[in-house]
């Protein structure tokens, strides 16, 4: 299990709440209208032709999509050259959110309670930290726990199985 997009809980975007942060833009790219999309999400099929993204501006279709180092290079239905690209520049892109039972999601884990094996409440996640070995969920009480640990998700309950002494490191 992995964490996906950035949720926009907790973020003014006014009626692009619920939504998810799935990309930023970049400039625009040739003369045609594409602009370069940095994703902020592993989920690919976002940016499949036909899929809607969202921006502050409204919903936009993808006319097209291809991949181009770790961007994406994306034409929206409607934007057909390089001045109605550009005045995307910057801007965010959101979509609704997926339903994968099997995935862990950042606006999901936020807010949750974490529980550990022997049933003590250990904090609430505040945030999910990017990190090269794991991606870790950030506590209210300040402790850093991988997602490997967790076991079990319900709604506002996180299950973990940590190591004895993960949450006494603090107290040495």
């Amino acid at each position: 299990m992995a964490f996906k997009s950035k949720s926009t809980s907790g973020t003014d975007v006014g009626t692009l709440s619920g939504l998810l942060e799935v990309a930023a833009v970049g400039r625009a790219h040739g003369v045609r209208g594409e602009v370069a999309l940095y994703p902020v999400t592993n989920r690919l099929e976002r940016f499949d032709d036909g899929s809607v993204l969202v921006t502050a501006a409204g919903p936009r279709a993808v006319a097209s999509a291809r991949p181009d180092g770790n961007r994406w290079l994306v034409r929206f239905e409607g934007i057909d050259d390089r001045d109605a690209a550009a005045a995307l520049t910057g801007t965010t892109v959101y979509a609704e959110p997926l339903d994968d039972p099997d995935e862990l999601w950042v606006h999901e884990l936020c807010g949750a309670t974490v529980v550990d094996q022997r049933g003590n409440r250990t904090g609430v996640v505040t945030a999910v930290v990017a990190n090269p070995a794991a991606d870790l969920l950030e506590l209210d009480t300040g402790d850093l726990v991988p997602l490997t640990f967790i076991v079990r998700c319900e709604p506002g309950v996180v299950y973990v199985e940590v190591p004895d002494g993960l949450f006494e490191l603090d107290e040495r």
